[in-house]
């Protein structure tokens, strides 16, 4: 429309040379001809005047509804993800890919470089063998187990068996020295009838009123009668030592059931244990997963696909963990940020169209709206402005919304971050 406004004033001015050709002839006519011709072009000059002043005004109007719908700023930039590689472990560089330069193109999972990796082969191998010991250790408190729980439990069961049976000895002894000290009652009566008799006896030989055989048969059985009263005080005294012994006995007994009660205790002590053991067990597999985890860190693959930037790693150098070595730039996963003012925000939406004009190429890109952000661009550096001093100065902030690109807008990944764009949004 603009347009054909501005071939409309062309005309029109074009009309106005022709008309003062026309003039500069006329004044070389005759007085009384272009005396009567003046009027009628100085109407036919307003009138066009007027229409060129009309379409002036139309184009203008025309623009300005036109520019309602739409939205556009030039502080505007490509962006994408910055992926940086650095080590997870300490190492001396041994190898790098040669393609490994940069500006140039590596595939997702390329080997990048490679660290020396005999330290940590060593630590492999020796987790791998704390690992063989603390499984035979688990499997030797596992197996101690049932073996502390028979034993304890069978001790105890055991000494209450021998108390049982040492009880059993002392009560019979007990009943031998009832019988033994009965016998020495009966013997000792035995003994002191043998004696008078002997007495009696004695004095009868004396007289010679018994013979001398008889007198000896009484004093044979009064020296055996008194022999078999020392012989039961033998057999009292050994009654009486053998129920010591057997109370001695039962003691013992009961200070092996309360040593025995604590089978409990020792089979809790051998669970701790066997668990204290598989416990070790599962730290030596911990330890072996992390010297794995040590030994295959020291290959460094590509993160992403993309174009490798800000190379610093050199063969031979000796890295740190979290040190930058590479920075790898995808190049299929890229936006737009523009910075719009709060002023054009009033109808921008999500979603909404947006032509963006790429200067590296001259380009129009379609893309859309992707999301509005959270806060003023100021709010999110690192010295946000603060307005509570009193010097406050009104100025429009600028908000970063994001533009993604349309499918298949950028086969050729020719877009890079950083690049300046200027996008045009349909808000209406």
């Amino acid at each position: 429309m603009a347009r054909t406004v501005e071939t409309e004033l062309v005309d029109t001015r074009e009309r106005e040379r022709q008309e003062e050709i026309s003039e500069h002839d006329t004044f070389e006519k005759p007085s009384g001809q272009s005396e009567k011709k003046a009027p009628i072009r100085r109407v036919s000059r307003s009138i066009l005047f007027a229409l060129a002043a009309a379409l002036t005004l139309a184009g203008a109007s025309l623009w300005w509804l036109h520019s309602q719908r739409y939205e556009s700023t030039d502080d505007a930039q490509v962006e994408g993800h910055l992926d940086l590689v650095s080590a997870r472990i300490s190492g001396t560089v041994t190898y790098i890919n040669p393609r490994v330069e940069n500006n140039q193109f590596v595939e997702a999972g390329t080997l990048l470089l490679e660290l020396d990796p005999r330290d940590y082969a060593a630590e492999l191998e020796h987790a791998k063998a704390n690992l063989d010991t603390r499984s035979a250790a688990a499997r030797s408190a596992q197996v101690t187990v049932p073996i502390v729980d028979a034993s304890a439990f069978g001790q105890l069961h055991s000494a209450e068996a021998a108390r049982q049976e040492a009880l059993a000895s002392v009560d019979s002894e007990q009943a031998n020295l009832l019988v033994a000290r009965h016998r020495l009652q009966q013997d000792e009566a035995i003994r002191d009838r043998a004696e008078r008799d002997r007495v009696r006896y004695q004095v009868l030989v004396e007289k010679h009123e018994i013979s001398r055989s008889d007198y000896d048969a009484r004093e044979t059985e009064a020296i055996a009668a008194a022999q078999a009263v020392e012989a039961d005080h033998g057999a009292v005294t050994a009654t009486e030592n053998k129920i010591a012994e057997a109370r001695s006995l039962v003691a013992q007994r009961d200070a092996q059931i309360e040593a025995a009660r604590i089978a409990p205790q020792q089979v809790n002590d051998a669970r701790a244990k066997s668990d204290s053991a598989a416990g070790g067990l599962e730290q030596a597999r911990a330890d072996l997963h992390t010297a794995q985890l040590n030994l295959s860190y020291t290959k460094i693959y590509a993160p992403v696909s993309g174009v490798i930037g800000r190379k610093t790693v050199e063969l031979g150098h000796r890295i740190q963990p979290g040190e930058s070595l590479l920075v790898i730039v995808p190049l299929d996963d890229i936006w737009i940020t523009a910075n719009f003012k709060e002023t054009q925000l009033k109808h921008m939406r999500p979603g909404q169209s947006v032509t963006i004009r790429v200067d590296t190429f001259g380009h129009d890109y379609k893309g859309k709206v992707e999301s509005l952000p959270g806060a003023a661009g100021p709010l999110f550096s690192l010295f946000p402005p603060e307005n509570a001093t009193g010097n406050y100065v009104k100025v429009v902030q600028r908000f970063p919304v994001r533009i993604r690109l349309d499918k298949d807008q950028d086969r050729e990944h020719m877009l890079r971050p950083g690049m300046s764009v200027e996008p045009t949004v349909e808000v209406r």
